[in-house]
């Protein structure tokens, strides 16, 4: 049954919706498994989806795992590579979910559902924001299963579904669950999203669908993400004062002037009571290349499950400088590198693959 969508005379921030911090509790999380043959992957499916065993492998003693398919045997594949993980499928049917929700990729971060919460009468509520999405500007066609997904999240779980009628992916976002929200220019800004929309209307909707006051523009992304410069390849919150940010070091390397260019806006910036932010440099990886082509390897791109966090390696020594820097910052969890040597060749990484849903 389709979800049915809620346009109330008030907006979710009106009705007391926020969007909350990556840190705050999870109820599960969710994924779209690659399609076989997807232009993420384009045939290196089998060397990725062990990689993805071992990601839910970590994240199921602490949450649910809901994982979108494209068919029954495809979810008979992951059961397997679940026992290869030495995960037994039927011991977690309370925590392992399979849903028919097809997606052409398998970036759940940009296409899928990003929830918000209220706070009321005791209880609390949550509802999805079911932005449009256009496959990053039109790059990938098509994308009409990927753009339902969503609606279909909201309909299994019977919750409201608001729908803002703009284009915009969870990686281009990161709140600090306190009313301030980053983002960049370079994506947020380019004509093949919202064309007819201002920065000041972008912003509005920011506002009204996200609950949050304060947005804080970064300039431009690193190369060789596809995505225009997504933020979760940049700067992500850690607390709500404090962030990392990527740093490169060689002033040779194309990306050491966008990245120093973000770090003194980071400077800058103040908080909604007027403290600037805490400032945690990240290392960049060296640089890591594909068919000739650079990939965008980050450590910003990781994500914050109930009690682990994952954090793309790289097979280099700033791997281990990037778990240090991390640990430091969330002291409760254990800091998982994870190899992403694989999974960068689709530009993205256990971030983009990923989306939260607020318990």
């Amino acid at each position: 049954m389709a979800s049915e969508a809620f346009h109330p005379p008030l907006t979710p921030a009106q009705l007391g919706f926020r969007m909350p911090a990556e840190w705050e509790p999870h109820r599960a999380t969710w994924l779209s498994w690659p399609r076989p043959g997807s232009s993420s992957f384009g045939g290196r499916e089998e060397r990725v989806e062990p990689i993805l065993a071992r990601l839910i492998a970590l994240l199921l003693p602490s949450e649910e795992v809901h994982i979108c398919v494209w068919n029954p045997e495809q979810e008979f594949r992951i059961r397997s590579l679940l026992r290869a993980e030495s995960i037994d499928p039927e011991r977690v049917q309370d925590r392992l979910f399979f849903h028919p929700f097809p997606a052409y990729e398998p970036w759940i971060r940009d296409h899928g559902p990003i929830f918000v919460v209220r706070e009321q009468d005791g209880h609390r509520q949550i509802a999805v924001v079911d932005w449009n999405y256009n496959a990053w500007g039109g790059k990938y066609p098509p994308w009409d299963w990927d753009n339902q997904v969503p609606q279909r999240v909201a309909s299994y779980r019977k919750i409201p579904r608001f729908v803002p009628g703009m284009v915009l992916e969870g990686g281009s976002i990161d709140v600090n669950g306190r009313g301030t929200l980053l983002t960049t220019e370079s994506c947020l800004l380019h004509p093949n999203r919202n064309p007819d929309l201002s920065r000041e209307a972008i912003e509005a909707r920011l506002r009204d669908f996200l609950g949050v006051r304060q947005i804080l523009w970064l300039g431009q992304g690193i190369v060789g993400d596809d995505t225009d410069g997504h933020v979760d390849d940049l700067t992500r919150f850690v607390a709500p004062d404090t962030v990392v940010t990527v740093v490169e070091e060689d002033p040779s390397d194309p990306n050491y002037a966008p990245l120093q260019e973000n770090l003194q806006r980071l400077r800058s910036f103040r908080l909604l009571d007027g403290r600037p932010l805490r400032i945690l440099p990240l290392p960049m990886p060296r640089p890591i290349y594909s068919e000739g082509l650079r990939m965008p390897a980050s450590y910003a791109n990781f994500y914050i499950a109930n009690k682990v966090v994952i954090l793309p390696a790289y097979g280099q020594p700033t791997d281990q400088t990037a778990r240090e820097v991390l640990q430091r910052c969330f002291p409760n969890r254990r800091v998982v590198l994870l190899d992403s040597r694989e999974i960068i060749w689709g530009l993205g990484s256990f971030h983009c693959l990923t989306q939260q849903e607020p318990s």
